[in-house]
């Protein structure tokens, strides 16, 4: 199901001058912040958990799986370069896969990577503050790339919408309204991390085997239906 050459071309397409400079400035940004509320504030596990929660898992987290997802095929969609991939003898459900796991790598290394750094920074991992929240940034890393992959092979409007979903669906309502929060990968990846915390440090509004269950479900649905997209896709002259 793997494919070396779409995965070489996907992480070249993903990782170009423009994405990478998005890529690099977000977890950036959340490392500066770290290291100013530690220099100001000093070591505290619950503003650790704030940070970490507040901007690496509600904000940076998505909008990373924005850019890694959506840019693993909408780009070559867009200008019609996927058709040299279609009119290879490359199964399109692998291409899906393949994309899928390049998107889930570079989503995981430039969020759950410096989420730990931050966290490290903030209180040293106290209460396992660091760890949860990686741990949390990780298994959102898997969903959200499978979520925004597959709006890059439905919609040409995939980049939009996945900054809705992420700004004002995770970072807003998902964490304001309590019927929403069943629905958003934040507060899966929260069940996850609420394991790991310390108490009261990481709380969720969704059970563990709950939240389980809809990260794995979405992760192979959208993987799935993203395929069946992909497989009726019609190269030029076809139609």
């Amino acid at each position: 199901m793997y494919n070396p050459t779409v995965a070489r071309l996907t992480y070249r397409a993903l990782l170009g001058r423009r994405r990478a400079l998005i890529l690099f400035a977000l977890p950036a940004l959340l490392l500066l912040i770290a290291a100013a509320v530690r220099a100001f504030n000093g070591a505290d596990d619950q503003v650790a958990a704030d940070v970490l929660g507040g901007f690496a898992l509600a904000t940076m987290v998505p909008l990373i799986g924005v850019i890694a997802g959506t840019g693993a095929i909408g780009p070559e969609i867009d200008d019609g370069s996927i058709v040299y991939l279609l009119s290879k003898p490359v199964k399109r459900p692998s291409i899906i896969f393949t994309k899928l796991i390049v998107a889930i790598a570079v989503t995981m290394v430039f969020s759950a990577v410096p989420t730990f750094i931050a966290g490290m920074i903030l209180n040293g991992n106290g209460q396992q503050v660091a760890v949860a929240y990686t741990v949390a940034a990780l298994v959102a890393s898997i969903a959200y790339s499978a979520l925004f992959l597959l709006l890059g092979t439905v919609s040409r409007h995939a980049v939009v919408i996945g900054l809705v979903y992420a700004l004002v669906w995770e970072a807003l309502f998902g964490s304001l309204i309590s019927g929403a929060k069943t629905l958003s990968v934040q507060q899966w990846a929260l069940a996850v991390a609420q394991k790991v915390s310390g108490e009261g440090l990481v709380t969720s509004d969704v059970g563990l085997t709950t939240a389980v269950a809809l990260l794995v479900g979405v992760t192979v649905l959208a993987t799935w239906y993203a395929g069946q997209k992909l497989r009726t896709l019609k190269l030029a002259g076809e139609e």
